[in-house]
Formats: C-alpha cells, structure tokens, sequence
C-alpha cells in the first residue's frame, strides 16, 4: 500500500478509486436510497451512507452537493432514528436542488451533530412551525408504539400543508394543529387554551426565527427558560445591518453585499468552506486580509488582518477582503 501510495502521489489509491465508485471516497458519501413526496413541495430523502457511526433522534446532518460547479453545504435534521432520513423543503437553491435527487445520486454527508435530542419520557411540548417539524418527528417516530406524555402544536399555513400530516394524525399522541388560513396567527397567549398545563412541559421549539424569539422570550417573562430548547435552521440576528465591497483576494471576484460573508462568495461564484451555517462547527472560517466583519448574533464589528472569520455569521461591515 505505501509503494501504490508513493507512486500515486499526490493522489492516493483511493481518490483513483473514487472514480469507480464515488462511495469508495476518503470524504464521507452517501447514496440516495428512496425520494417520496411530502406534502406542499417537501420531499423526503433516505440515504445510505458508505459508513456511519449512527445518530440520535432530533440531530442533524451536513449534506453537500455541487450546483454549477460549487459545492454548497446546507444542515437538515434527521427525521427517522434508525435511517439516515431528511426532509426538505423545495426552497431555496440547494433544497430546490435536492427535492430534485433521483435513487441512486450521491451527495457529501458529514457526522451528525446537535443537541436537540429527546431522551427521557417525561412530560414533553414540541412547538414547531413549518418545516420546523423535522427534528420532532425523528423523536417521536423514535417512541413508535409507545407514545409517552407529549403535545404537539404545530403551525402551518393550511392543513394540506403539514409535513408528515397523516402520520402525525395517527400516532396516537396530542396533536395541534394551527392552520393560518383559517386561524389566523399564532399568538402565545393563546397557549393556556391550547395547552393548558404547558408550563409543566419540558418544551422543544423549532421555526422560523420571528416565532422562536417571541417563544424564547415569552418563556423568559415566565421564568421558564430553563424548561425550554430551541432548534435554529438560521443563527439567531440582531437589529442594525452593514454591508460593503468584499474581495476574494485569491479568485479576484468583488461583490458590494449585506448578507453574510458565505453567502455573498456563494453567489459571487467563490468556492467557499462551510458545514452548519448556524455559526457552530467552524467549517467556514477564512482569514481577514482587511477590512472589518460584524457578528450577525450579537452586533459587535471585529477584525484585525490575519484573524479567523467566521463568514456564515458574519456580514461586511464595511469594505474587507478575505484569503480565498
């Protein structure tokens, strides 16, 4: 192996055998088993890893794919305990991309990761909006059989439009659900109808931005805080934008932009590193040649040449340039 090795270099074997079977690859891959249609444009993927090292209910995976020659990365949870399931939404340019995977494509894959797990069967409440109801799923499909003490209020914008409708009807556990087009929005003071023993429920939220933070804060009047996890598919922002000119000072490419650093080399055509996008693995960081960057988290502008910038959760904050 060291002679095959030494005189493929700076190859190894096995990148040559990637060729053959891209699940061969050094790079963690997975093979798409199954695509079955959800409800209003979602679609669900199994896939079937070369390898893996297993997962809890709740987590999620990062799955790269290449569109026009870039490769993006985007997270999505795991919605089945013992396959490697996701399912996504037909928005957005890598999710449009991969409702569109037929059996047998192949995308990258990397560990899964995340907190938001559910492992006792103690009183629980899932508050989900959208498709913020993939990580609830996985856990409550992981009690199939035997549904502990949980609610489940659910928002959406017609009931046609609830991922996983039928089968979270017939699970046997309490299921609400909020639909806009008849309801109306959802407002928090609505709960002690809709769940009148809610402060006494481990709670487990998971949406869009806007409902998690009116969540978190109306826990937080409550002093109920502790009882509370919350699942961001987006890093949670502060008000005050900035923008400028970024240069990607290997590639040449320039672009004036207020999106984060990741997403603007993304359209800019820059081959950029990323993994979470939520401002947690560090997949992403690139030095800072000049320039400043604001954190989109917490609002404060740093930077200094030669510092590690995390560009998913960083915005310009005036002209900068970036080491790629």
């Amino acid at each position: 192996m060291g002679l095959l090795a030494s005189a493929t270099t700076p190859f190894l074997p096995q990148d040559f055998a990637t060729l053959v079977n891209p699940m061969w690859s050094r790079e963690l891959r997975a093979r798409v088993v199954s695509v079955t249609p959800e409800a209003a444009g979602a679609a669900t993927l199994v896939l079937k890893p070369g390898r893996w090292s297993g997962h809890l209910a709740g987590q999620y995976v990062g799955i790269g794919v290449e569109i026009g020659g870039v490769l993006h990365w985007r997270t999505y949870s795991l919605t089945d305990p013992e396959r490697v399931s996701i399912t996504v939404k037909a928005l957005g340019l890598v999710s449009s991309h991969l409702a569109q995977l037929r059996a047998g494509d192949v995308v990258r894959l990397r560990p899964a990761e995340g907190e938001f797990t559910w492992s006792d069967r103690g009183p629980a409440l899932f508050l989900t909006a959208g498709s913020g109801i993939t990580p609830a799923m996985g856990m409550l499909r992981a009690f199939r059989g035997q549904v502990p003490d949980v609610t489940h209020v659910h928002v959406a914008p017609s009931r046609t439009e609830v991922i996983f409708g039928p089968e979270l009807r017939a699970l046997g556990h309490r299921f609400v659900e909020w639909h806009d087009d008849t309801d109306g929005t959802l407002t928090l003071d609505r709960l002690d109808d809709l769940v009148p023993d809610w402060r006494h429920r481990e709670t487990w939220a998971c949406g869009p931005a806007g409902l998690l933070a009116a969540i978190e804060n109306h826990w937080g009047t409550k002093d109920l805080a502790h009882k509370l996890r919350v699942e961001r598919f987006t890093p949670p922002t502060v008000g005050g934008g900035s923008e400028g000119t970024v240069t990607f000072a290997r590639s040449g490419a320039q672009q004036h932009s207020s999106a984060t650093l990741l997403d603007t080399g993304e359209s800019a055509g820059v081959l950029m590193p990323s993994g979470c996008r939520m401002g947690i693995c560090y997949g992403c960081v690139i030095p800072l040649l000049s320039g400043q960057v604001r954190d989109v988290r917490t609002g404060d502008v740093h930077g200094e040449p030669g510092d590690l910038v995390q560009t998913c959760i960083s915005t310009p904050a005036g002209d900068c340039s970036l080491d790629v």
